[in-house]
């Protein structure tokens, strides 16, 4: 019996992790921003937190973007580098609630595990079931893999 060498069990896992942190970014930006606060709540916030109304809408599409992009894993590894300065945002943003992501304003461990998740990712590959695997610079990918 031949074994497929893409799915091993750390390929599996890889798949995993991609996928669920993809469809967490979906279901933060659509159900959450998107269905519950609106675009425009999701922008006063924003706004009272210090930052202009436009970044709300340009983290809601690249959240969206960015998930689809990790759940069908078209160039996964670059999805999560890109989504992870929004991670670092919302650290920031949560940094003086606690640890409890459910108190008042939302701790800061939740964006926390998901900025390492997201760094995990980047570090791990694409998995499998891939529409588009990550293209990595020559230096980058050495880097990557210790040469």
């Amino acid at each position: 019996m031949n074994r497929d060498p893409d799915m091993t069990l750390q390929t599996i896992g890889v798949t995993l992790l991609r996928i669920s942190l993809g469809i967490m970014f979906l279901a933060h930006s659509v159900i959450l921003k998107w269905l519950t606060f609106t675009p425009a709540g999701t922008a006063q916030f924003f706004v009272s937190i210090g930052l202009p109304a436009w970044t709300a809408y340009a983290t809601l599409a690249a959240e969206i973007i960015g998930g689809g992009m990790l759940v069908l894993g078209i160039q996964a590894r670059w999805a999560a580098l890109a989504l992870s300065p929004i991670l670092l945002g919302a650290l920031g943003v949560h940094a003086g609630n606690g640890w409890v992501f459910t108190a008042t304003g939302g701790g800061w461990e939740y964006p926390l595990y998901l900025l390492v998740l997201s760094l995990a990712q980047v570090l791990l590959g694409d998995g499998a079931l891939v529409l588009s695997r990550s293209i990595l610079p020559r230096r980058f990918s050495n880097a990557l893999m210790g040469a």
